[in-house]
């Protein structure tokens, strides 16, 4: 097989070998042609020895570690692993073609100086065709459980807009009915008693017409793109959230202003933050009271190299909204997102389905953690 040389291991470093030092030129004929792509993954990958020497680390696995890819070379891969002795094992028997690939679970240690805490990854370990030469590929248990969240989210999104579409058209018809016989049937009566219960009747059928268009409104409204400063649509919710609730309430900025306009629905997304800091005004409205030390906080910055919905990008927009509450209770965690589930008592149970699907127009997603005191809502888009 013809072999060249990857681009970014064209620089001038050395390596350890069995205890000496690898001139570069020796790398080149030691790995295969093409490794370069994995650079292009978001998941960590390493192409190594069977003793564990490291002979290439993707961006993801240098930028993960906390160290440059000439530090990451000079060690062998098990150097970074708490508790090695299986994964030497595995790398061994896979070298070996004993079998040809194998998934177990571990724990990375990184810069103590970057990260405090070592990272649970699941290893996926893969024989190449190439001198006995192994891949490892990394990946964060936290990314997978997030990315199998994101599958279950998009399904349910997709069977939530399906189920209000077909649930509209059911109440409209027979609502239209109802509404147009309490008329005439309001026409007929000269008893003022008797009209009270047909101006109920009418006022009800107007209700549950106004609800049903409030649920087809997301999908019938056009998407109006324009440049969108986020700070601007923060600014605009943070106003409206304080003419509401003027004493108590604290909502805080912390901005990257780092952060580059996009293309987006100004409007949509104003809407989708002012729902959930709505949420999480009133869900302080005891704290506003008892001891006015509510706060809200509206938290922006950028990640890069974020896969969303399975798609990696380079740059994206991460908006936290934090309150310091009571929390979610723990039977709504997982249904929050849902169209008519509420938790608070006279709430639509809209709110945070109308944020949801205002975000996935942008490409982006939402998740939410809670706990007595706090809760987080972190919003990602994609940025250019």
């Amino acid at each position: 097989m013809a072999t060249r040389t990857p681009p970014l291991l064209g620089r001038q470093h050395s390596i350890a070998r069995g205890g000496s030092r690898v001139d570069p030129t020796e790398v080149q004929h030691l790995l295969p042609a093409g490794v370069e792509a994995f650079d292009h993954l978001a998941t960590m990958v390493a192409v190594i020895e069977p003793n564990g020497q490291c002979l290439f680390a993707n961006v993801a696995f240098e930028e993960e570690l906390g160290l440059s890819r000439r530090s990451v070379l000079r060690e062998t891969i098990f150097d970074w692993f708490e508790e090695p002795a299986l994964l030497q094992d595995v790398v061994r028997a896979v070298s070996a073609n004993e079998y040809a690939t194998s998934r177990l679970e571990a724990r990375l240690k990184r810069h103590p100086n970057v990260f405090s805490d070592p990272l649970p990854v699941q290893v996926l370990v893969t024989r190449m065709e190439h001198d006995d030469l192994v891949v490892i590929e990394l990946v964060e248990v936290e990314q997978q459980a997030r990315q199998d969240r994101e599958e279950r989210v998009q399904d349910q999104v997709q069977a939530n807009k399906e189920l209000i579409r077909n649930l509209a058209h059911e109440i409209k018809n027979p609502l239209g009915g109802i509404r147009g016989s309490a008329q005439l049937l309001q026409m007929e009566l000269e008893s003022k008693a008797l009209t009270e219960y047909t101006q109920v009747i009418i006022h009800e059928a107007d209700r549950l017409q106004a609800l049903v268009d409030r649920l087809l409104a997301p999908h019938r409204r056009p998407h109006l793109v324009g440049d969108v400063n986020i700070h601007e649509v923060c600014e605009r919710v943070r106003s409206l959230i304080l003419a509401e609730f003027p004493r108590g309430l604290q909502v805080w900025r912390d901005y990257d202003t780092s952060l580059p306009e996009f293309r987006g629905d100004r409007e949509q997304l104003i809407q989708a933050l002012l729902n959930i800091a709505h949420n999480a005004a009133q869900a302080l409205s005891e704290r506003v009271a008892q001891t006015g030390d509510a706060l809200i906080t509206l938290r922006t910055r950028v990640a890069r190299r974020v896969t969303i919905n399975r798609q990696l990008h380079r740059l994206a927009l991460v908006l936290h909204i934090e309150d310091n509450g009571p929390g979610i209770p723990e039977s709504l965690r997982d249904r929050i997102f849902y169209p008519l589930v509420s938790g608070r008592e006279g709430g639509s149970g809209l709110g945070l389905t109308l944020a949801q699907t205002f975000v996935q127009q942008h490409h982006g997603t939402i998740e939410c953690e809670s706990e007595p005191g706090r809760t987080v809502f972190r919003i990602l888009i994609p940025l250019p």
